[in-house]
């Protein structure tokens, strides 16, 4: 597979002339953004921290340094480091660079009536990869609703959540990891600092964010380093809370030992004293461990469930949901033909004695059938779950509004100009030299709603948008502004949305979002009772 970034792209969100904005007066200094088309002014490249380099690699985030004049803040700062997982990210930053806390702001004005809410927004990519230039999290025309909003950059991979003894013994707080989401609190201080000189309501801050990004929210609304910083939370498509719980410390720190020793870098000396090109080159290669969320004693005090179980988390309205066909039945059967027999024989795999329970729940008996509930559950193994586990776990423990979604809504064929070419998991395309592609998606894919709910899918060149697209996004961004600054996604024009948060178990209701959206019972609550119950045993 080759990756492709789109011409248009360029074309579509980076060619566009501007005019100087605003300056405006930080804590650290004086900034002058760009006047946009339309009047929303941005300011892209703010540094919210110290460059973590050299001894500050794997360190807690530092306050940045003030400045003199006026700083420039025309251009996105530099990407953080990572591979190219996913070949068709489509990036505006110039360039990649272990120097990579930046932020950036766009704003309907800076000088409100009364001060705006504000929407910081993580992006996504596994903690692996992404970038707060890129296109479908671009700010303006959430600006354009009178939403202040946010971007920014974490340390990822080996940069961003490496635990090792060393560090855990040279920390203050005897804790190593997690070193990406301490640059996201880090980021929301930063903001709740400096946000009121760009129109922002420093007390009235919704998180939101994607896949990783929606782990996230879940992260921050659980750590008491950023749970008091927030006003409202929304997380599209994963948390901490299912398959892909934060690990112990101990086992962390030994991962980090292991590949120290397997690079010939046995200690932290000799970890930083490699350039951030051979790190990543290293820890890029084949077999090479992945670094993950820790339970760190800092961060987390305890395990992100048993904070979220003494309703700890914070006291905020949530708005969360996922997509329909968050994973392929592929992933679940792999080069399997979708029959009944074959899909039973890998839940017996998979569940043993349990399998006829979940067969049950998810029931086959014609290829159809196998086909979307090969989906469904492959769909709910990777995302499904984990969503539910927190909108289950803060509806239970707390007494505030809780909105559940489930998009439904398809893209549409891609344009005739894209030639050979088929979607991407990261929202662009990528070219394949096979003769045969897979079968295009009959669902909403995992990512795909997000160009719709921040009202930028003419950010995407790719796809053939129609009218049907545009009503879709009107709705979900309206639903994500009444949120952002109401804590309420209800609105004039906008289908009612019930509050599932103050309800019986079976009078919840949720948003099922595509070309009529409605609100409909909870459908499939006994699945995830199930996946509930085999995931504690």
């Amino acid at each position: 597979m080759k990756a492709l970034l789109p011409l248009l792209l360029l074309a579509a969100v980076g060619l566009v002339p501007m005019a100087s904005a605003q300056i405006v007066e930080t804590a650290y200094g004086r900034l002058e953004g760009v006047t946009l088309p339309g009047g929303v002014q941005a300011f892209k490249g703010i540094p919210y921290a110290t460059p973590p380099v050299r001894d500050l690699r794997w360190k807690p985030p530092q306050p940045p340094a003030p400045w003199s004049g006026v700083r420039p803040a025309d251009r996105f700062g530099p990407q953080c480091m990572q591979a190219r997982i996913f070949g068709d990210m489509m990036f505006r930053s110039e360039g990649m660079s272990e120097d990579c806390l930046y932020l950036n702001v766009w704003t309907p004005t800076t000088s409100p009536e009364t001060p705006l809410p504000v929407l910081v927004y993580f992006y996504g990519g596994g903690f692996m990869a992404g970038d707060g230039s890129e296109p479908r999290y671009d700010g303006a025309s959430m600006a354009r609703h009178g939403i202040v909003t946010v971007t920014l950059n974490y340390r990822l991979g080996v940069f961003g959540f490496m635990a090792h003894p060393e560090l855990s013994a040279e920390s203050p707080h005897g804790a190593s990891g997690n070193y990406g989401l301490l640059d996201q609190a880090q980021a929301l201080r930063w903001v709740r600092e400096n946000i009121a000189a760009f129109g922002g309501d420093p007390a009235r801050i919704t998180i939101a964010g994607e896949s990783a990004g929606s782990a996230s929210v879940s992260a921050q609304m659980a750590s008491p380093l950023s749970r008091d910083l927030i006003a409202g939370a929304i997380g599209e498509s994963g948390s901490l809370l299912g398959s892909r719980a934060p690990l112990p410390l101990a086992d962390a720190e030994q991962l980090g030992v292991q590949f120290g020793e397997r690079i010939g870098a046995p200690t932290l000396a000799d970890l930083r004293a490699l350039s951030a090109t051979r790190l990543l080159e290293l820890a890029s290669q084949p077999g090479m461990p992945r670094f993950p969320v820790t339970t760190d004693g800092y961060f987390f005090p305890r395990p992100v469930r048993e904070i979220y179980a003494a309703g700890e988390q914070a006291a905020v309205p949530l708005l969360l949901g996922w997509n329909s066909e968050e994973m392929n039945y592929r992933a679940l059967l792999g080069s399997l033909e979708p029959t009944p027999e074959h899909f039973a024989r890998v839940v017996r795999d998979l569940y043993g004695d349990r399998a006829d329970e979940v067969l049950a729940l998810y029931p086959a008996t014609t290829v159809e059938e196998t086909i979307q509930a090969a989906t469904d559950l492959a769909g709910d193994r990777f995302i499904g779950y984990s969503t539910w586990k927190w909108f289950e776990m803060h509806r239970t423990t707390t007494d505030l509004p809780v909105y559940r979604y489930y998009y439904a809504h398809p893209r549409p064929p891609m344009r005739p100009e894209m030639g050979h070419a088929v979607a991407g998991l990261a929202g662009g395309i990528v070219r394949s030299d096979e003769a045969e592609a897979p079968p295009p998606p009959t669902g909403a894919v995992h990512s795909a709603e997000i160009e719709y709910a921040m009202g930028n899918l003419d950010t995407n060149p790719v796809y053939a948008w129609t009218e049907d697209d545009y009503a879709v996004s009107r709705v979900l961004q309206g639903y994500f502004v009444h949120f952002i600054q109401t804590g309420n996604p209800n609105g004039p024009d906008l289908p009612a949305w019930p509050d599932a948060g103050h309800v019986a178990e079976d009078a919840i209701q949720i948003m099922h979002i595509d070309v009529n959206s409605r609100a409909v019972p909870e459908p499939h609550r006994a699945r995830y009772l199930l996946l509930d119950r085999l995931a504690s045993e």
